[in-house]
């Protein structure tokens, strides 16, 4: 009579089955989250429709700009500190809903761009913003 040997080796778990079902289960919930977040609309409500929108006037922002020299720059001009924050207080005073907007040029050092902010942030509270490319 023949005698069976017992193998030393492990069983070994197949995981690539399970490994498709959880990825099936993942994108299907990515679908449905994707579907459900991309238009918001609320059951049994029926919006009113416009023939034409209100147009709003928003001033044009005024520009800062800081060139390489870390000379400010208003309406093609160098300008020191003093006649800058005149001019900023002016602009501000004339349009109450404008803002100003700083263009550094990229090679200055962030030294010069923060401290021209902190100036203009002074005088203009939060309608001062950094343009970038």
């Amino acid at each position: 009579m023949k005698t069976r040997r017992r193998s030393n080796a492990m069983p070994e778990v197949n995981l690539v089955p399970m490994m498709d079902v959880v990825m099936t289960i993942l994108t299907f919930f990515i679908i449905v989250s994707m579907t459900l977040t991309n238009g918001k609309t609320v059951k049994d409500v029926s919006l009113p429709s416009a023939q034409q929108g209100a147009s709003q006037d928003v001033p044009d922002s005024m520009v800062v700009g800081l060139n390489r020299q870390g000379q400010t720059i208003i309406d093609d001009q160098p300008v020191g500190e003093a006649q800058m924050a005149e001019k900023v207080v002016d602009y501000l005073k004339k349009n109450p809903k404008g803002s100003v907007v700083i263009k550094a040029d990229k090679s200055l050092t962030y030294e010069k761009v923060i401290k021209a902010i902190g100036v203009l942030r002074d005088i203009g509270g939060d309608r001062v913003s950094l343009a970038v490319e």
